[in-house]
């Protein structure tokens, strides 16, 4: 490792902290299976866990990865085979993989609050669901929507709550005992409270930066993301979103993913969700290039635009794969360099096009680290 290398990249992470504009981040650095620079700034504690976002999806698909490993699950088969009622109003054709790919036509498809709770309710919902366009025609992000199946498909086939089969059946192994998926709420003195910072983007800042020019619509967030601070709420685990841990146990679960251990996953199915691209399809959130996707993951690609996938920066290998979460989170794994590479933070800044520069800065400082 370049010591002066992982001085800068600490130096730019604590930036906006000592600025005043964030009240705390984590970073982590690990490599050959073990955390090699990590560093807490701020309001919190190297103890102190958060709310990674859509960090989760890059984890909660990896439960999908044991069903496969296991043969419980067929990727390439009908959700509806596994779950009856799904098909209704013309979804029979969605399969697991399109739910993966971010392919499956139902983008913002409604789940209330009310009904994340149970299995009952969850599948209800499903069968009122309607197509946007056919699944596997057009790829658009599913903020949501497709992980709330995705752990439905979980409990059924792993025979317990989505949630327990995740910790025990791949965490748990993994040795990230704190890395949870949700959390109860009498185990969340450890959590930090999210707090919202800075002010919009002014008109023609994301272009400035070099960046796409943000959707048209308000679709932030931060209604929605200071409710996730209430202990009920976390304690929910929304699959596609709810993962709570430190920098350092999400940086270590991508080096899991870089040394697969036999007991968690066949190493043929995460060899696929690490790096067989299945979904390259135009990304109309980010100016139209390849979306990248594996089952699970994305890939930085080599054809110029991996620092603009996922905040990979532009100093990673083109088989780096990871999955960023709002706000501004970053994890990654370079199978080149060996490192793994997590950042997360509390303070929910809403200038867009401020945090997807600092997530881009700090995985370029990081992936020169090695």
């Amino acid at each position: 490792m370049d010591n002066n290398k992982v001085k800068a990249l600490m130096a730019r992470a604590r930036r906006e902290v000592d600025d005043g504009l964030l009240p705390s981040c984590q970073l982590a650095l690990a490599r050959h299976g073990e955390i090699v620079a990590a560093a807490t700034f701020g309001e919190a504690s190297d103890d102190s866990r958060y709310l990674a976002w859509s960090v989760a999806k890059g984890v909660t698909a990896s439960a999908a990865w044991a069903l496969f490993s296991e043969g419980r699950l067929d990727p390439e088969a009908p959700v509806a085979s596994y779950l009856p009622g799904f098909g209704d109003n013309g979804k029979e054709a969605v399969t697991v993989e399109h739910l993966l790919l971010h392919t499956a036509g139902f983008p913002l498809a409604p789940l209330a609050p009310d009904e994340w709770g149970s299995s009952q309710s969850r599948r209800r919902a499903f069968s009122r669901w309607r197509l946007e366009w056919p699944a596997g025609t057009r790829y658009a992000y599913h903020p949501v929507s497709s992980y709330w199946v995705v752990a439905e498909l979980i409990e059924t086939l792993g025979g317990e709550d989505y949630r327990a089969f995740l910790h025990h059946r791949v965490l748990d192994r993994l040795g990230l005992t704190r890395l949870r998926l949700g959390e109860d709420p009498d185990r969340q003195s450890d959590v930090v409270d999210m707090v919202l910072a800075g002010e919009p983007a002014a008109p023609g800042e994301h272009v400035a930066a070099g960046l796409p020019a943000p959707p048209d619509g308000d679709l932030s967030m931060d209604p929605f993301a200071l409710a996730l601070n209430d202990p009920g709420a976390r304690a929910i685990g929304i699959p596609a979103g709810g993962l709570i841990g430190t920098a350092s146990d999400i940086a270590l679960y991508y080096q899991a993913l870089l040394r697969p251990p036999d007991e968690v996953w066949d190493p043929a199915v995460i060899a696929d969700a690490t790096s067989v691209i299945r979904n390259r399809l135009a990304d109309p959130s980010r100016d139209g290039i390849p979306a990248n996707r594996t089952r699970g993951l994305v890939v930085a690609g080599d054809d110029g635009y991996g620092w603009l996938r996922m905040w990979f920066g532009r100093s990673v290998s083109p088989r780096t794969f990871g999955h960023d979460g709002a706000y501004g989170q970053v994890a990654w794994a370079d199978p080149v360099s060996g490192l793994s590479f997590s950042y997360v933070t509390n303070g929910l800044d809403r200038n867009t096009a401020r945090h997807s520069v600092r997530a881009i800065e700090l995985s370029t400082l990081a992936g020169a680290c090695a």
